[in-house]
């Protein structure tokens, strides 16, 4: 059955500034006890795609919450903070909900992704050693720099949340369970985009340690991604163990028939993050966002 599109504000202006938004983490249940492994009809790969994306995420979310909650110190603005406080709600939410959803349905397909979390995680262990280990004179210095890579990153996130609002699985046999996690998720990181390059700016973020940070998140996002998909497709037993060249070459049918992001799409948003005058208020519409999680299954199975 395919999934209907939300488009009840694409396209439209937005009805409010994001900054105007009371940020508030959402409890939500998905049950995945019907979704199928590849849960795009016809595209494995695709399916791991999407999947990976959203299997790694959750170590980077506790990462985020880590650098804002040492951010805090540094903050006197009480919007800021509160704006803060806010996104760390939703960004901890995002990883429980993804540990018990994502996590759970791969297993009950016999995937172990301890294996990749572990990699993941060690990143991220790295990066809040900067932070950890700094000398107390250079604590300061060292917490803005990973505001700004947070920043980054979210903007990347503001992207594809923007995409899974807007994509084209309505037209293909998409799993509705998975589809929802995903356009939740998307839809929060479309309503909370202005948190974190917001905060950066705060703590004295300019454009070249932007322009430098975007960089660094560009390369990262596509390695982690690619990482995580070749994982996936080895543990498929239905697939081939493709090297990174083939899988590159399978994903190009996959992003032609709609199924994940084309190449040139992310690469024009990585570009966007490079300009002199860069603003989070054209990545996405955040009345749209907001009318989505007014209307998501999860959420509203959560609240009947």
């Amino acid at each position: 059955m395919a999934v209907e599109p939300f488009a009840a504000a694409g396209g439209a202006p937005d009805a409010f500034a994001p900054e105007e938004i009371a940020l508030h983490a959402r409890d939500v249940h998905f049950d995945f006890s019907k979704a199928r492994l590849s849960w795009i009809e016809g595209d494995p790969y695709g399916s791991h795609f999407i999947t990976a994306l959203n299997l790694f995420l959750p170590t980077g979310e506790r990462w985020f919450c880590k650098v804002f909650t040492d951010a805090l110190e540094y903050v006197k603005d009480e919007r800021i903070r509160e704006e803060a406080i806010g996104f760390m709600g939703q960004e901890a939410v995002h990883a429980k909900s993804h540990d018990k959803a994502v996590v759970q349905f791969l297993a009950r397909h016999g995937v172990d992704c301890a294996p990749f979390l572990h990699q993941v995680e060690w990143v991220a262990q790295r990066l809040s050693e900067r932070i950890d280990q700094a000398d107390p004179g250079r604590r300061a210095k060292a917490v803005q720099a990973a505001t700004a890579l947070v920043a980054s990153i979210e903007h990347f996130t503001a992207v594809l949340g923007d995409w899974v609002l807007n994509n084209q699985w309505n037209e293909l046999d998409v799993d509705p369970a998975m589809a929802d996690l995903f356009r939740w998720h998307g839809a929060e990181e479309v309503e909370h985009r202005h948190v974190a390059h917001n905060l950066a700016t705060y703590l004295g973020m300019g454009y070249f340690q932007r322009a430098y940070m975007s960089v660094i998140a560009s390369v990262g996002f596509l390695t982690i991604i690619l990482r995580g998909t070749k994982f996936l497709v080895h543990n498929d037993p239905a697939l081939p163990n493709l090297g990174y060249c083939r899988l590159f070459w399978r994903l190009r049918d996959s992003w032609r028939g709609g199924s994940i992001p084309r190449v040139g799409f992310l690469l024009r948003s990585a570009f966007r993050l490079l300009r002199w005058h860069y603003t989070t208020d054209t990545e996405g519409n955040t009345a749209q966002a907001v009318a989505y999680l007014a209307v998501s299954p999860a959420a509203r199975v959560s609240h009947g």
